[in-house]
């Protein structure tokens, strides 16, 4: 028994994943480009995503992703996607205690390293990481993301929270997939490969 934990994320070109769904979502550290996501949201976009969540199990959130999600979800009619979505399983990453009122939601306490890890133990299927990128963070540092779909924007931001954020833990990964939609995001699967290989072209 071991679950498959997938990072699903929204980034620009140059990687920043800060604040996409709109003005105000994530304004942290004067981020002045909160909305960069919707000009190009088309069929392809929502076909990527209705796939994603078709596919999963489980939903892994950090807390304030949470709190964005829970907000809105739980009020999505059944046929616009809030059947699967609130009912499959929700798991909240935090360090602190929390009540968690959205449906089918577990709360693990403590450090993600050791509380995510048990989770990949003791249950089976696909886990998705749905934004938060303090919890990535954390999940890259242990080496328990097994896959990346990136949807990468056409857009260049120059500031704001990075998906490998400097310092990031070294990984190699496999392309396993890349398709664009007709707006121009391309999409982009890879596998967690171990550490990097070095060579040289010298």
């Amino acid at each position: 028994m071991a679950s498959r934990l997938v990072v699903s994320t929204f980034v620009s070109l140059d990687g920043v994943m800060q604040g996409p769904g709109g003005p105000g979502e994530d304004d942290s550290n004067g981020f002045p480009h909160g909305g960069w996501l919707p000009p190009h949201v088309d069929e392809g976009f929502g076909r990527i995503m209705g796939e994603q969540f078709e596919r999963a199990d489980g939903l892994l959130l950090g807390r304030r992703s949470y709190d964005i999600l829970a907000s809105h979800w739980p009020h999505v009619p059944d046929e616009e996607g809030g059947a699967k979505i609130n009912s499959m399983a929700k798991y909240v990453a935090t360090r602190k205690p929390m009540n968690a009122e959205w449906r089918n939601t577990q709360v693990l306490v403590g450090e993600a390293a050791q509380t995510v890890a048990e989770l990949k133990r003791s249950t089976d299927g696909e886990i998705l990481v749905q934004g938060s990128g303090d919890l990535i963070r954390s999940l890259q540092e242990a080496e328990l993301v097994d896959e990346y779909r990136l949807l990468v924007f056409p857009v260049v931001l120059g500031q704001g929270k990075r998906l490998f954020a400097e310092g990031a833990t070294p990984a190699g990964l496999k392309l396993t997939g890349a398709t664009a939609t007709d707006a121009g995001v391309a999409y982009l699967t890879y596998e967690w490969a171990g550490k990097p290989v070095y060579g040289s072209v010298v």
